[in-house]
């Protein structure tokens, strides 16, 4: 289904996984991935989230954005896994993910763009997510447009062309939600 057709392309493909392989991923990533708190340098202040992320990716790819760099983690086989599922139905192909570690509905971002000169202009970033529901909200730079869907566990969505370059997202903190929520944003560094 499309969200967005203008000044960029978004599709939200809905679930990819039954909700007992879902929950099985979920599962696994909680407990392999190497996860570690967020930092980030804002208005020239040092903070560390309560979110956690980890960076993954082919060999020698590191990620700089908000005032900080990481280096890949080397792929582990579910994370390969799922890198190839989320290449077959895009058709894009992807060298690095970040994932995101939302532990409750405490925990969210807010208004951003993923335009860092280390993804090229214009690349697509897959999200795919597993574990609480949570919606995932769009916003337009200059005509203040919203959209909003609800990411469900298992389920992919693409925001691809000019995206970044027009478009905010976020994903609203909501303190209904008592479980975790685990995000990968497939990526292509250049």
């Amino acid at each position: 289904m499309e969200i967005i057709n203008n000044d960029g392309l978004v599709i939200y493909y809905g679930k990819l996984t039954t909700d007992d392989e879902a929950d099985s991923y979920l599962k696994t990533l909680l407990e392999t991935i190497e996860w570690k708190n967020d930092e980030a340098i804002i208005f020239g202040r040092h903070i560390t989230t309560k979110r956690k992320v980890a960076w993954y990716g082919d060999d020698g790819y590191s990620y700089k954005y908000s005032g900080t760099t990481k280096q890949a983690l080397s792929w582990t086989p579910e994370l390969l896994e799922l890198k190839k599922l989320t290449e077959q139905i895009t058709g894009e192909v992807f060298n690095s993910c970040l994932l995101n570690l939302y532990h409750d509905g405490n925990e969210g971002m807010a208004w951003h763009s993923d335009d860092e000169k280390s993804l090229g202009k214009d690349s697509a970033i897959a999200s795919l997510s597993f574990g609480a529901e949570r919606k995932f909200s769009l916003k337009h730079r200059i005509s203040k447009e919203t959209h909003s869907v609800l990411l469900e566990n298992g389920s992919l969505l693409i925001m691809k062309g000019a995206t970044q370059s027009n478009w905010l997202h976020s994903l609203p903190k909501s303190k209904r939600i008592a479980e975790p929520r685990v995000n990968l944003t497939f990526r292509r560094m250049i």
